[in-house]
């Protein structure tokens, strides 16, 4: 079986193939993009990937961080700003990779919808007139 990353033809989908698409893009950004024909889901699978790659790499890192330091933070002692600071610190680069995920999230809806709505468009044109 060959697996491959090009583009097909950009031909007119059905609308159930469009849905398809769309859920597509949902579940993987990008995804159904590629499916249509669309290069942006190119840059919607690439983001996608960069931030899920910096949610795990900086969330462990932050998790293993957060239970080595857990007594220290939790200490009745402790200043709960000094600590919020501390955590911000070890938090925000997790953070970014969630906000980048999104950003592909939104991208792929965008496109998703709009591949939806050419196929809506696409097949009313098709239609005859009706007759009443």
């Amino acid at each position: 079986m060959k697996i491959s990353l090009a583009l097909g033809p950009r031909q007119p989908l059905s609308r159930q193939t469009a849905w398809g698409c769309l859920t597509s893009n949902l579940a993987l950004p990008g995804s159904g993009s590629l499916l249509a024909g669309r290069r942006s889901g190119y840059g919607q699978l690439v983001l996608a990937m960069a931030g899920l790659l910096a949610i795990t790499i900086f969330g462990m890192r932050f998790i293993l961080w957060a239970l080595a330091n857990w007594s220290r933070l939790h200490a009745p002692e402790a200043d709960p700003l000094e600590s919020l600071l501390e955590i911000w610190v070890h938090l925000k680069w997790a953070l970014l990779g969630f906000g980048v995920a999104l950003i592909a999230w939104l991208w792929a809806l965008i496109t998703g919808l709009s591949i939806l709505n050419s196929a809506q468009r696409a097949e009313s044109t098709n239609q005859p007139p009706r007759l009443t």
